[in-house]
């Protein structure tokens, strides 16, 4: 008797076994299954993202970059070969950083720049009863844009650049310096340009009758 119990219990247990095996088994097939739905579900989003800022900015960045000629600058300075130099800042950083494309002035262009280096002073910092110490090259340039084909003037700017340097017994050496001062000078300037150049093209006031260049004044000086 004690015997038939012992194996009726048995079997209950393996029964009950079977069961909750059977259900571990069902729920985990029912979480792949779940599981495989969550994974076959996608968003799409049809036609162009979310754009910050207007239409306008938008369609502008789209257009093409126009077409500019950079034209040797007007020297009207006591210092000799500037122009040269000058000139060679301006299509470097126009060409990089001023949404404009430029080309040589054989080729078919929407623009035109052309401009003067109005002056170049060299006053004294710092100095003694006897000597120099520290100096100082000062440049003004003045640049107006117009249209090739209306030859009408869109964009005006007058812009100042500043480097400093020290003064040496050596007048030679001193000679050096100033023109490295010059260059930086000049660097400064035609990045300015370059720069000013980009945020009235960006802002669509290139399309609008330009206003006369600034007076001294309102000049931008860099240092």
């Amino acid at each position: 008797m004690l015997r038939l119990e012992t194996r009726n219990s048995a079997i209950r247990y393996e029964r009950v076994h079977s069961l909750s095996i059977l259900s571990t088994q069902f729920s985990a097939l029912c979480l792949s299954l779940v599981l495989m739905g969550g994974c076959g579900y996608q968003f799409r989003v049809e036609g162009a993202g979310p754009t910050i800022g207007s239409a306008t900015a938008t369609s502008s960045s789209t257009s093409p970059a126009p077409r500019l000629v950079v034209r040797t600058l007007e020297n009207k300075s006591f210092e000799p070969n500037l122009e040269t130099r000058y000139t060679n800042y301006l299509r470097h950083e126009f060409s990089s950083g001023s949404g404009a494309q430029i080309v040589p002035e054989d080729e078919a262009a929407d623009l035109v720049l052309s401009g003067q280096i109005l002056s170049v002073t060299v006053p004294s910092l710092s100095f003694t009863q006897t000597t120099t110490l520290e100096s100082r090259t000062e440049v003004v340039v003045i640049v107006k844009v117009e249209e090739t084909r209306t030859k009408r003037q869109v964009w005006a700017q007058t812009a100042k650049g500043a480097s400093e340097f020290y003064v040496t017994p050596d007048l030679q050496f001193n000679r050096v310096l100033q023109n490295r001062a010059l260059e930086q000078a000049g660097r400064f300037i035609a990045e300015d340009l370059a720069s000013r150049f980009l945020l009235q093209l960006e802002s669509g006031k290139l399309t609008k009758p330009a206003a006369r260049p600034t007076s001294d004044n309102e000049d931008t000086n860099i240092k």
